[in-house]
Order: C-alpha cells, then sequence, then structure tokens
C-alpha cells in the first residue's frame, strides 16, 4: 500500500480531512432531517477513490431526495341521466287488442274465483266408500242422478204455488243411472216402485239393525237415506256407482229458472190436476215451476211411472244441454247464477267435484245431441202384485245382459222404450 501511496502526485493527493470521508467504514448523508447508514464501498483497508468534493471547501454536499408526489384522485364521473322518448301514442289497434287482454283476463279471474267458490259450497255428504260388499270397479263412469222430494227451502206459499205438499223428510222421485265410457253415453232410468232386495243395515238414527227384504226401490231411500239406495243399486245391478248427485224440488226450479226456462215440445194435451200441470200440444218454454210439475206427473201417462221416467230422462237431457251451452259455461256472470241456484240442495259424494259436474251435464247434453242413448231398465211387469202394493217388475235376462254392458263398457243393444 506504501508504495502505491508513494506513486500519487503531489498535487493529486487529497487533503486530511478528504481521505477521512473516502476510507471511512460507512457515510453519514443526511436526508430531509435523519441520517441514512450505508455501507462501504470497495475491499476492507483498500483505499477507494475519493467521495466528490470541492476543492477547499470542508463540506460534502449530499444529494437531495425529491419526495414522490401522492397521485392526484381522480375526478368522478358525472352520471349520465338518460331520459326517456315520449311515448307515442297508441294507435286504435293496439288500443282494442289491449282492452281485450285486460277484458279477458278479468272474465278468467272472475270465472276461477266463482269456479273455486262454487266448489267449496257442495254438500259431500255421502261416502260411497263406506258401503259393504260393493262390486268391482267396471270400465267407464257410472254416475247416480237422483230428484228427491226434499221442500227444503220452500217457503210455505212456495209449497203451495208448486202443488209439492207438506209432507216432511227426503224420498226419492226419480233415479237415473248415466253410464259414460268408449261407446258412448247411456242414461238408464230406475223405476221408484222397482221392486228389488235390500240388504241388511243398521239405521244409524235408531241403531236398529234390518235384516234383507224385498221391497220397492225408493223404499231403500226412505229407510236408509243415500247411502242405503246406493248399496240397494249396486247389490241389484252389479254396477259400482262411481259419483252421487241429488237435487230436491227447490233446486231444480231455481236452476230451470237460471238458466231461462227450457223448452220442451209435447205431443198431446196435458193437464194434470195434482200437479198443476196444463199444457197444450205443441211447444213451450217451461219454467221452474212447469218443470217440476212436468217431470212429476204420471196420471196422464199411458205407461204410469215409466211414462213419467221418459219424460224425466227427456227434460233433463234438454236443461243440460241449454246449461252446459259454451256461451253459459264460458260467461262466469252466466254460469255463477246457474251454479249457485243448484247448490242449496244439491248433495254429492265426498269424491264429486265441480269439474265431475260438468263431466255430467256435458254426458246428459251428449245424449240431447245423439251421442248416447235413454231407455229404461228392461221390464217384465208394471203391475206386479206384491205385499206393498203394485210395483214394477224387471226384465231379469235382459236386464242382466244390459248391466253386462255397462259394466264392461260395450256397446249397448237392448232396445229403448217405445214413446
Amino acid at each position: 500500500m506504501s508504495d502505491r501511496l508513494d506513486g500519487w502526485a503531489a498535487a493529486n493527493r487529497p487533503s486530511g480531512r478528504a481521505w477521512d470521508i473516502s476510507t471511512a467504514e460507512t457515510q453519514s448523508i443526511p436526508v430531509q432531517g435523519t441520517t441514512q447508514s450505508m455501507p462501504a464501498q470497495g475491499t476492507p483497508g483498500v483505499p477507494t477513490k475519493p467521495a466528490p468534493y470541492r476543492r477547499g471547501e470542508e463540506t460534502v454536499s449530499a444529494p437531495t431526495l425529491t419526495p414522490t408526489p401522492e397521485p392526484e384522485p381522480e375526478p368522478t364521473p358525472t352520471p349520465t341521466v338518460r331520459r326517456r322518448a315520449p311515448k307515442e301514442p297508441l294507435s286504435r289497434r293496439r288500443r282494442i287488442i289491449r282492452l281485450a287482454i285486460v277484458t279477458v283476463s278479468a272474465l278468467l279471474l272472475a270465472s276461477g274465483s266463482a269456479y273455486v267458490w262454487a266448489d267449496t259450497q257442495l254438500n259431500r255428504e255421502v261416502d260411497l266408500g263406506k258401503s259393504p260388499d260393493r262390486p268391482p270397479p267396471g270400465k267407464g263412469t257410472n254416475y247416480l242422478i237422483v230428484g228427491s222430494d226434499s221442500r227444503e227451502g220452500l217457503s210455505e206459499q212456495a209449497r203451495k204455488n208448486l202443488r209439492t205438499g207438506s209432507a216432511e223428510g227426503r224420498r226419492t222421485d226419480s233415479m237415473m243411472v248415466l253410464h259414460t265410457g268408449s261407446n258412448g253415453t247411456t242414461m238408464m232410468s230406475l223405476p221408484r216402485d222397482s221392486w228389488v232386495t235390500i240388504p241388511g243395515f243398521l239405521r244409524p238414527d235408531t241403531g236398529k239393525t234390518f235384516a234383507p227384504s224385498q221391497n220397492k226401490l225408493n223404499a231403500a231411500y226412505s229407510m236408509g237415506g243415500p247411502d242405503l239406495l246406493v248399496s240397494t243399486i249396486e247389490r241389484n245391478t252389479g254396477l259400482r256407482i262411481d259419483h252421487y248427485a241429488e237435487i230436491g224440488f227447490s233446486g231444480f226450479v231455481d236452476v230451470v229458472d237460471a238458466v231461462g226456462g227450457v223448452r220442451m215440445c209435447v205431443d198431446r194435451d196435458i193437464k194434470d190436476p195434482k200437479s198443476g200441470l196444463d199444457l197444450q200440444k205443441g211447444c213451450h218454454t217451461l219454467d221452474g215451476a212447469k218443470a217440476l210439475a212436468f217431470v212429476r206427473q204420471r196420471k196422464q201417462e199411458a205407461k204410469g211411472d215409466l211414462g213419467r221416467t221418459q219424460n224425466q230422462q227427456k227434460f233433463l237431457a234438454a236443461l243440460a244441454d241449454k246449461a252446459a251451452t259454451p256461451g253459459v259455461l264460458a260467461n262466469p256472470f252466466a254460469a255463477f247464477p246457474t251454479v249457485r241456484a243448484g247448490l242449496d240442495t244439491l248433495i254429492v259424494d265426498k269424491d264429486m267435484g265441480l269439474r265431475n259436474l260438468m263431466s255430467l251435464f256435458e254426458a246428459m247434453k251428449g245424449v240431447t245431441s245423439g251421442d248416447g242413448r235413454q231407455l229404461n231398465v228392461p221390464v217384465a211387469n208394471p203391475n206386479l202384485r206384491t205385499s206393498k202394493g203394485s210395483a214394477v217388475q224387471w226384465n231379469v235376462t235382459q236386464a242382466r245382459r244390459l248391466f253386462d254392458q255397462l259394466r264392461n263398457d260395450q256397446p249397448v243393444d237392448i232396445a229403448p222404450p217405445t214413446p
């Protein structure tokens, strides 16, 4: 090292102060009021290049550190307000379409509300499932339609006007089995005086047990109500009843009036003092009172009760045709009074819904349009002498064949009754 020092030119030899600074282990450089210690460069013990200095001055100029300026915040963008263009006035066609949509929606809502309300008002008091020894299910659907002589809902004056009498309770006035299936619809009347076997039963109100007995069909209803009537029909026909619908005098009259009357044509003059019916030969629009008299009268019929069942079938099919028209069913304001009119005296089974009732009406309507048949159960003797009075005896062979055809949903080939 001494050789290297000796080789320096005297003129270039630094001052002692400069040498001390350049050979120090660290250099202290003031930076904004603080001192940073930086490691010395070069090999320890070996002189390094002198730090910069100004001749004649002892103060070393330290580098000045400029603080990094903080970035200025970006300006918040001004939200753009989009204004809708003014609506163009609707054309007449668009206004009509919009009005039609609103109207249809309102009608559907009203119709749906009326439908739900009517369905909740059904009197489902008949439990078909509790009947003992029921026949096995057949093909198609069997409805038992019962017209009762219940006076419930009729005032004393109404009873006098309708000539219904003052008898209390309920009795059957008409009974029909309506079968629907793949071979159309068959409406089969069961005369109320049919001589049948009534199965044994327990009367709930008295707790008394009755053994099986021979009696008229309407006696089953009088003794045990709808439950015993269904059991009696199932036992004597072998047909399983799927649904039950019963309507009384008051409901019948109200329904006919609600649809604006039913047009009927008769081929002769009919005057029945007991029912009050007075019709001349020709076509008439029957209101509720006249319609009730028409389906009840039998004294003026040559076939008695059998003739009355034919009138009942004819009228009910015409009533269904009127009540099930698209104009009535599609318009809730027209359908609501019709549906509501029969609810007061309408009794159905526990599985019956408003949809089933509509299917029943459609099937009855089909009979009128030719898609079905109307007939009585085949009869061998309309005036059978019995311990219960005159009764109707079925033709067992033909009746059994008819019941088998209905149970198997086969085409019916039994001749309908002659007018």
